[in-house]
């Protein structure tokens, strides 16, 4: 190990050096999700290559979803034709890592003469790790929010500027928001997150994991695991939460027809933008009934150097750092709801401080990142196979068909057979 970081750091240092005088490289770069990134990456792009006149950025087509990048990235390692930079969800950085795709960025970080100029936290640079090798650099960090209507929630006799924090109140709440002659829904939990990461969050939120510390036996199945499940059955049950997915609950929130929205705070700027004028959009916390040990996964992208050639790699580390570091997460922040990896923007008044500020919405993010912890990926082959697993029986819960601690029960069994032997 030390032999090849010192080998690794000598080869990086020497391409540090030569930098200035190199001639003009092409790196190609790949994301996910357009509809939440675009604008954003074609902003960064141009401002990279302004930065950055020897390197010239190649910006793929971008897959509609992570799901779709993964196996794009899979299937095109067989033949060499990988990009140079790829962008995926933070859960797909094992995967990546496992089969030997994802370059160890350590190496980069120690030859960076700016290393520390960037400002990225301990914190989030945790996240972008598999084992004891970095792998990805943050792009943008989400967590789980509560949006919600303040006129509906004012009407239904709560309080917009002290919304509940607790599971009890808001359920009570939306049931008073259920007017089914006005074609009104009072709550829709986005529990369809690629990843499963809602289930991750209502798991985390009562103090629990997905597996053992070992990852040889499910966790979800104990008292944590029981209490989400049973969560998740009284939205439906109690607060009147309807068979529905992202795509039609959002169309009713942008409506005045759903009070309560709980997705991620990625999709806060996107919200901001098409509710425009139509009603007051609040952001609140999830509730953390697990206390002290209660934690929410973070959700968002990880950028991730897939070149092997040496000249491409410098040209990628450049883009990695810039995209993810102060310059990049302002222009991410702005766009989005995400929170960035680096302190600096939002200690820069003229960066993102000011924004924060005079952007309360988003604030509630930041508070949360207190209780940050990974976005869980299982490990092994089947690793994509459990997560359509986990899917298919909480569907069961949401429609009805089944209860859900008998749910939990096989779901548990389920799972625990797809998991390395």
């Amino acid at each position: 190990m030390k032999n090849w970081l010192a080998t690794s750091i000598f080869a990086i240092a020497t391409a540090f050096a030569a930098s200035a005088s190199a001639q003009t490289v092409e790196i190609r770069v790949q994301y996910a999700q357009p509809g939440l990134f675009k604008e954003t990456m074609d902003e960064i792009t141009r401002q990279f290559m302004a930065a950055n006149p020897n390197i010239r950025v190649n910006m793929l087509a971008p897959p509609p979803g992570y799901p779709e990048i993964l196996a794009a990235h899979l299937r095109d390692a067989l033949t060499g034709q990988n990009p140079d930079v790829g962008c995926h969800g933070m859960f797909n950085q094992r995967v990546l890592a496992e089969r030997g795709l994802a370059q160890p960025l350590d190496p980069f970080i120690a030859a960076d003469p700016n290393w520390r100029s960037y400002g990225f936290t301990e914190a989030a640079l945790s996240l972008g790790r598999v084992g004891n090798r970095q792998v990805g650099l943050g792009f943008s960090m989400s967590m789980p929010t509560i949006y919600y209507n303040a006129n509906l929630v004012r009407a239904a006799g709560g309080d917009p500027d002290r919304f509940p924090d607790n599971w009890d109140a808001i359920i009570d709440l939306a049931r008073r928001m259920n007017n089914q002659a006005e074609r009104r829904t009072g709550i829709f939990l986005s529990w369809q997150i690629v990843g499963n990461w809602m289930w991750q969050a209502l798991v985390s939120s009562y103090g629990g994991n997905q597996l053992t510390d070992d990852e040889r036996q499910v966790a979800f199945n104990q008292a944590p695991g029981q209490q989400a499940i049973r969560l998740l059955a009284r939205l439906v049950n109690d607060a009147g939460m309807p068979d529905s997915n992202y795509a039609a609950a959002s169309q009713d929130f942008f409506g005045g027809r759903l009070g309560i929205l709980i997705d991620s705070s990625a999709q806060l700027g996107n919200i901001m933008r098409t509710v425009g004028q139509g009603f007051p959009v609040r952001t609140a916390p999830m509730p953390l009934p697990g206390g002290a040990q209660a934690r929410l996964p973070v959700g968002g992208m990880a950028c991730v150097m897939l070149a092997r050639d040496a000249a491409k790699q410098q040209a990628a580390w450049r883009f990695l750092t810039f995209a993810s570091g102060p310059q990049g997460a302002t222009i991410m922040v702005r766009n989005t709801g995400y929170v960035p990896l680096t302190d600096i923007p939002r200690n820069t008044p003229e960066m993102l401080g000011n924004y924060y500020r005079d952007n309360p919405n988003h604030a509630v993010t930041l508070q949360q990142m207190r209780v940050a912890r990974d976005w869980y990926a299982f490990p092994g082959a089947n690793g994509a196979r459990i997560n359509d697993v986990i899917r298919d029986h909480l569907q069961t819960v949401v429609n009805r068909s089944q209860q859900p601690d008998a749910v939990l029960a096989r779901m548990t069994t389920d799972v625990q057979a797809l998991l390395p032997r």
